[in-house]
């Protein structure tokens, strides 16, 4: 596909330098606003930005001398001047949203800039997919840069995905014009112990000049963590702790961290600034994920900058934690982040820094979103059909595919149990003692099954294991085609025969969420595109992801965002306790365990 690049600073640099000298007119200057500067962190009431081709050429008291009878004037009216706002990590396909929906949904809410990583949809369709995300991105009037996945599968050998991501792949992403670097690096053991694939991406990523992304998702902060930092990754959101955030900095990575829909890191961390007053450069807001009905109802990276806020942190830290240091970090610094000459014209209008009410959002100097409504359109790109056909399951599946048998001669067994933890991504291992009825193991009031069911190949493989922490009552099933990272299926219920209707419901309509009770569809969320995604607006996602939450409480789950929990049972690079298509995987030691203890008459 061919883009329209947006056109770099020396090719306009002539036309910003008459404008800034008076010789040549604006296209636009806002006026009158109050410059929040995050590179010297103050605030310089009563100034002017002219702004010419995109980017910005002069900001100052008084723009009056570049302004011609044709330059469109903006009135900031006293009004705080912030540069837009950026999402150091992010992964689109988590808010269920193509790039051109999801761009759509968060512009008006301030963020002008995205890092995302696409490593969902790699693991369903390979480069092949990462290329699409890639090119809508490029389609959109804000600055969406691709990072390269690093890990599909993102333990090799504890599970299988649709796809898998090669060092030559890495190569030649390296020399797309959108990718800024690799994406988070999620085999930390493999790093550690100096995997060569691992070693070679890495390898090809510092070779073109690029940000390699991290992800150590363990609490090991030894000599593990030591030879993780020295194979090159540059950046880390998997901290829950102050001892997290306080280490990776001084090790010279940046502290990403993190407030998505489920996930609630900020408010332990950010104390390494508030109380332990270490220098914020090195610390970075990002989302990692959220879902279309966070964006729609209570918003994007302006969501992240007010939470940081209310925890302490003074407002203009807070912001530059989501635009200069970020843009610092990908070596963009020269070109977003910040309102200074050269930079693209990425600006909010705001009246208050500490509540951050979104105004006017103005990107590369167009008007894009005024009160919370866009005033640009978001191109979308033409998928392809076998983009919209990814859940193959080999035959429809029954009861019998959901059961689980107990050694011969039991009456109950000890079973390792996934235990959910509320708003964190870890969860528990566990062990419950599980009833057995007619020759298969049953769950409890506390324990539901969990199944993976294999949709890439078309295998009819099931994985059936147990989960703690939902709550549900009553016989039901929810089942979801977002299972991370392999993104095969997975299905949680207290009845097989419900878990199956739920299963072949979303084989029918080509992938998303749904739950049954009772034999009855209690809501569904359609995802078309590779069983991630939808195109539809994110209003009517959000919508449909409503009806699932309230669903959920139906069946008697009181969790904050437990489809987030759901969606990562399977993620088998978070430790305690996940669900593969090739078994139970304890995280912690990277090694398949029993379901079932082994038992003794």
């Amino acid at each position: 596909m061919t883009h329209k690049t947006f056109p770099s600073w020396p090719d306009v640099a002539p036309q910003l330098i008459e404008t800034a000298a008076g010789r040549s007119p604006a296209d636009t200057v806002i006026r009158n606003g109050k410059w929040v500067n995050v590179h010297t962190r103050e605030v310089l009431d009563g100034h002017d930005i002219a702004i010419k081709a995109g980017r910005i050429a002069y900001v100052g008291p008084d723009a009056s001398y570049c302004t011609g009878p044709d330059t469109q004037v903006i009135e900031a009216e006293g009004r705080y001047m912030v540069p837009g706002l950026c999402d150091g990590h992010m992964h689109i396909e988590s808010g269920m949203l193509t790039p051109a929906e999801f761009a759509r949904a968060v512009i008006p809410h301030g963020t002008t800039t995205m890092f995302t990583d696409p490593h969902e949809i790699a693991n369903v369709l390979g480069l092949e997919g990462v290329r699409l995300m890639h090119d809508e991105a490029l389609l959109q009037p804000v600055n969406i840069y691709t990072q390269m996945p690093s890990c599909a599968p993102s333990a090799p050998g504890l599970e299988t995905t649709g796809y898998e991501i090669s060092a030559e792949d890495v190569t030649e992403a390296m020399t797309w014009p959108g990718i800024i670097g690799l994406g988070e690096m999620m085999n930390f053991p493999g790093v550690a112990n100096g995997d060569a694939k691992m070693l070679a991406e890495i390898a090809a990523t510092q070779r073109a000049g690029k940000t390699v992304g991290g992800h150590y998702a363990s609490p090991d902060l030894g000599p593990d963590f030591a030879a993780y930092v020295a194979g090159g990754p540059a950046d880390d959101h998997e901290g829950t702790c102050e001892a997290d955030a306080i280490a990776r900095m001084r090790q010279g990575m940046r502290t990403m961290v993190r407030l998505g829909s489920a996930w609630y890191d900020v408010e332990a961390q950010i104390t390494a600034i508030t109380e332990k007053g270490l220098d914020p450069r090195n610390f970075i807001l990002c989302t990692d994920d959220c879902h279309s009905g966070t964006l729609v109802n209570d918003g994007h990276m302006n969501r992240v900058v007010r939470h940081a806020i209310d925890c302490g942190c003074d407002p203009l830290v807070a912001i530059q934690m989501a635009t200069i240091n970020t843009a610092t970090h990908f070596g963009l610094e020269r070109e977003i982040g910040s309102i200074t000459p050269g930079r693209r014209a990425d600006v909010i209008l705001t009246s208050d820094l500490k509540t951050l009410p979104i105004e006017v959002v103005i990107a590369r100097g167009q008007i894009v979103a005024e009160s919370g409504s866009i005033k640009v359109e978001c191109p979308h790109l033409d998928w392809p059909a076998h983009a919209r056909g990814t859940v193959h399951l080999g035959h429809e599946l029954t009861t019998k595919d959901f059961e689980l048998a107990a050694p011969e001669g039991a009456n109950s067994v000890t079973a390792n149990v996934i235990g959910v933890v509320e708003n964190q991504a870890p969860t528990k291992a566990l062990k419950a003692e599980l009833p057995v009825q007619d020759g298969l193991v049953e769950g409890t009031e506390d324990v539901c099954q969990i199944a993976l069911v294999e949709r890439h190949r078309a295998t009819g493989g099931v994985t059936n294991a147990f989960v703690s922490g939902f709550g549900y009552e009553g016989k039901m099933a929810m089942a979801s085609t977002v299972a991370h990272d392999s993104h095969h299926m997975i299905v949680v219920g207290t009845d097989r025969a419900q878990m199956a209707l739920a299963a072949n419901r979303l084989a029918e309509v080509g992938g998303g969420i749904t739950i049954f009770r009772d034999g009855e569809e209690l809501a569904l969320v359609e995802l078309p595109i590779a069983g991630l995604m939808s195109d539809s607006p994110a209003s009517e996602v959000a919508a449909n992801a409503q009806k699932l939450v309230e669903a959920m409480e139906a069946c008697g789950c009181k969790l904050n965002n437990a489809y987030m929990q759901h969606s990562l049972l399977a993620l088998v690079v978070i430790p305690e306790l996940r669900i593969s298509d090739l078994g139970l995987v304890d995280v912690r030691s990277f090694k398949k365990i029993p379901v079932i203890e082994p038992f003794n008459e």
